[in-house]
């Protein structure tokens, strides 16, 4: 495993941190308007926990890294987010054995390992499963623009642009009875928590990248 594989991972990762510090009071207003109140406060202080400890994880491996995330994740978020999120890591590191080298292929089976480990935590009161609503399709977006031999930059774009379509489609959709922890239908013309998360997570991925 080449340094430069696991700094693609940790580049990812810390991305995915920092956003979710930075936008905690961004994602609780989207929380207050479908009636999930936990997925901006339980992400920052999750995330918190990632980076205050991010020179203690070891770096042996992909794999053995987001395994240490998956834990440090589960162990901080609480309610149902932690193991949500939780899961998805270690689905993850489990993707991340079955290679030596992180390129595209790679990353398209660490994401769907990550949205199964989501819906294998099923669907009651899972208000954060909603990020399956941009994640599912941006990965398919990124396989189809690898398909086609599209350069790295262009994957990127591509797969943030997804995200932000879908994102912004569940503002047209009424909360789905069972699939998360909504007391109603979500207003119309707001977006969806989880997918915006997503969104605006994977957009300042691609905005940053090297």
């Amino acid at each position: 495993m080449s340094s430069t594989d696991l700094s693609s991972v940790e580049f990812i990762v810390q991305s995915l941190a920092q956003t979710a510090v930075d936008q905690e009071q961004v994602f609780g207003d989207l929380d207050a308007v479908v009636g999930d109140g936990d997925l901006g406060y339980s992400l920052a202080r999750g995330f918190e926990k990632v980076l205050a400890d991010w020179d203690t994880f070891k770096r042996d491996d992909v794999a053995t890294f987001l395994q240490q995330i998956a834990l440090t994740i589960s162990s901080r978020i609480g309610g149902t987010s932690g193991p949500l999120w939780g899961t998805a890591f270690l689905r993850a590191s489990a993707a991340a054995k079955q290679t030596d080298t992180i390129d595209g292929a790679a990353a398209v089976a660490m994401l769907r390992g990550a949205t199964d480990g989501i819906k294998a935590r099923g669907n009651a009161d899972l208000g954060d499963k909603t990020l399956l609503d941009a994640l599912i399709p941006a990965t398919d977006e990124l396989e189809r623009q690898l398909a086609a031999g599209a350069s790295p930059a262009q994957c990127r774009t591509a797969f943030a642009a997804k995200t932000r379509e879908c994102a912004d489609a569940t503002s047209e959709m009424e909360a789905r009875r069972g699939r998360a922890s909504y007391s109603g239908a979500r207003s119309i013309g707001s977006p969806d928590a989880g997918a915006a998360a997503v969104a605006i997570i994977v957009e300042r991925m691609v905005a940053d990248w090297p």
